[in-house]
C-alpha cells in the first residue's frame, strides 16, 4: 500500500530543497528528495534571483518524486524568504525577474518615499520593522522609477506565490509572506488602503490574501505531463519560511522565545495580537503574520550570513575550510572584540573578511589577522545582540522569558547554541533542524484533514524529533 506523502519546497537564500514527509507509527519522517544551490546573479548593477533556474530545479525534484512507487503525493507546499517577488503582465507572463532583497535600488527613492508617509505612521499601520528592502519600498521604486512595471505590470506575486502560480495557474498572495513587506494593516490582516493611497500605489495589482492551510489549486496539465505527477493539490502554507519554521517549533508556553537560525537569525514570540506600542516602535520590532491567525513578534538579526560569507571568501582564496574547521579555530581564539551585528555595512559587502577587519580597526584600533579571531568577532557580535533582543521582549511584553527554543539548520553549530545560552542566561532547547519543512507539512496536513490543529501537529513534532538542551556556563 502506498504511503500518503507531503512535499515541502523549501527555499532559502543560499539553497533549495524538496523534502518528502510521511507518517509512520505516529511519527513524521523526512527524506530529502532534491537539493540545489540558490545562486543570485549580478547583471549590470542589479542583484537578481535566478528564478528560471530555481523553477527548473523544483521541476527536477518533482520528476524524482513521480518515479517513486512507494508513495502517493497528497500535496505540495512552498516556503521561501520574505519580501521579494515579481510582476506578471496582463497575459500572465513573467514581466520582471525577481530582484534580491540585498539589491541597493530602493535607497534611491527613500527621500521621496518619506514625503508621503513617516516612519512612525508606517509602523502604526503595519507594525513592521524598518528595513530598506521591505516590499513597500520595492513597490514604490517600481511605480516611480521602473517604466516597464509602470506601463505593463498587472499582478504582483511574492516569491512562493510566483512559484505556486507557475505550478497551478492560480494567483494569490499568502498572508504570512505578504505580511513581511510592510503592506498589510497589522490589525485587520489585509492590505492597507490608507497606505496604498498615501503612496500612490495600485492596490488592484495586489492579489487576494489567502490564509495558511488553504488549498489553492492543483498542478496544471503541463506540469503534470512534464513531471509525471498527477492532479496533486498545492497548499498555501506559512509561505514565509520563518512562519513555517515557527509552526514547526514545538513551543509549549507563552514564556518562550524562538530563534530561527539560518542565513538570517530571527528571534521572536508567538502572540495572538500585534504590539504597536511606542516601545515596540522604538526598538524596531516587527509584527509578521503566522499560521492560525497568530502574530510573529520578532526581530531580524543578520545571522549565519556572516559565517557563510567568510567561508566563501576564504575558500575562494584556497583555504578549503568547512564550517566545523572555522568553529574549531574560533574555539582556540581569545578575541574579545565584537562587530555590530546590526550595521548596514554587513548587509552585502563584497568581501566580508575585509569588512570585519576594517570595522574592528576603526572601532577598536586593532587589526584582526587569523580565521579564528575574525570569525569570533562575528560570533561575539551575534551573542551580544541576542541578549539585547531577548531583554527587549521581556521589557515590552512584561513576560519573564524562561526558554530560548532554537530551530533551523544553524542549530547544527553547537558552539552557537552554547553561546546563546551563555549570553542570555536562559535555558536553550535546540531542535528540530528542519523546522521550516516540518511547519510547511503541518499546514498541508491540516489543509487535507490529516490533523485538526497546529497544537496536534506540534505534538507530532515533539514525538518525532530530537531536542538538545544547553545551559549557561
Amino acid at each position: 500500500m502506498k504511503q500518503q506523502a507531503y512535499v515541502a519546497i523549501d527555499l532559502g537564500a543560499s539553497s533549495g530543497r524538496l523534502i518528502l514527509g510521511t507518517m509512520q507509527e505516529g511519527k513524521l519522517n523526512l527524506e530529502e528528495i532534491h537539493r540545489f544551490t540558490n545562486d543570485p546573479v549580478y547583471l549590470g548593477d542589479t542583484f537578481y534571483w535566478d528564478f528560471m533556474r530555481i523553477f527548473h530545479e523544483i521541476k527536477q525534484g518533482l520528476k524524482k518524486l513521480s518515479q517513486r512507487s512507494d508513495i502517493e503525493v497528497t500535496s505540495i507546499g512552498i516556503d521561501t524568504w520574505g519580501v521579494d517577488g515579481a510582476w506578471l503582465d496582463k497575459n500572465g507572463r513573467l514581466l520582471t525577474n525577481p530582484i534580491h532583497y540585498r539589491d541597493a535600488r530602493t535607497s534611491k527613492t527613500m527621500d521621496a518615499f518619506y514625503n508621503h508617509i513617516t516612519d512612525s505612521k508606517l509602523y502604526d499601520i503595519t507594525g513592521i520593522q524598518k528595513m530598506s528592502f521591505n516590499t513597500v519600498y520595492q513597490l514604490y521604486y517600481d511605480m516611480t522609477q521602473n517604466e516597464v512595471v509602470k506601463n505593463y505590470g498587472e499582478k504582483w506575486l511574492f516569491m512562493p506565490d510566483l512559484i505556486a502560480y507557475f505550478l497551478t495557474g492560480s494567483t494569490f498572495n499568502e498572508y504570512s509572506i505578504a505580511s513581511t513587506g510592510a503592506l498589510l494593516d497589522a490589525k485587520t490582516r489585509t492590505y492597507s488602503k490608507e497606505l496604498f493611497e498615501a503612496l500612490g500605489l495600485p492596490l488592484d495589482k495586489m492579489q487576494p490574501i489567502v490564509m495558511p492551510g488553504t488549498v489553492v489549486g492543483t498542478l496544471t496539465a503541463a506540469i503534470q505531463e512534464e513531471t509525471g505527477l498527477g492532479e496533486v493539490k498545492v497548499v498555501a502554507v506559512g509561505s514565509h519560511d520563518t512562519a513555517s519554521a515557527v509552526a514547526g517549533a514545538p513551543l509549549e508556553t507563552e514564556n518562550e522565545v524562538y530563534l530561527c537560525c539560518g542565513t538570517w537569525c530571527l528571534m521572536g514570540m508567538e502572540l495572538q495580537e500585534p504590539i504597536l506600542s511606542e516601545n515596540s516602535k522604538d526598538f524596531n520590532i516587527t509584527n509578521e503574520g503566522g499560521v492560525e491567525g497568530t502574530i510573529r513578534y520578532l526581530k531580524n538579526i543578520n545571522g549565519l550570513w556572516f559565517l557563510q560569507q567568510l567561508r566563501k571568501v576564504w575558500n575562494e582564496r584556497g583555504l578549503n575550510l568547512s564550517f566545523p574547521d572555522i568553529i574549531a579555530e574560533v574555539q582556540k581564539s581569545n578575541c574579545d572584540f565584537a562587530v555590530d551585528a546590526t550595521a548596514d555595512r554587513f548587509m552585502a559587502p563584497l568581501n566580508m573578511e575585509k569588512e570585519i577587519i576594517a570595522y574592528c580597526k576603526e572601532t577598536y584600533g586593532v587589526t584582526l589577522e587569523t580565521v579564528g579571531d575574525i570569525a569570533k568577532a562575528a560570533y561575539n557580535g551575534l551573542a551580544i545582540h541576542y541578549k539585547e533582543v531577548l531583554e527587549m521582549f521581556e521589557n515590552i511584553t512584561g513576560k519573564s522569558i524562561e526558554t530560548v527554543r532554537m530551530v533551523g539548520g544553524g542549530i547544527q553549530d553547537q558552539y552557537l547554541c552554547q553561546r546563546v545560552a551563555d549570553s542570555t542566561g536562559k535555558q536553550v532547547v535546540a531542535g528540530p533542524i528542519e523546522a521550516s519543512c516540518i511547519g510547511n507539512m503541518l499546514m498541508q496536513m491540516k489543509a487535507v484533514g490529516t490533523i485538526k490543529s497546529l497544537n496536534e501537529g506540534r505534538q507530532i513534532v515533539r514525538e518525532s524529533f530530537e531536542q538538545k538542551h544547553y545551559s549557561a556556563k
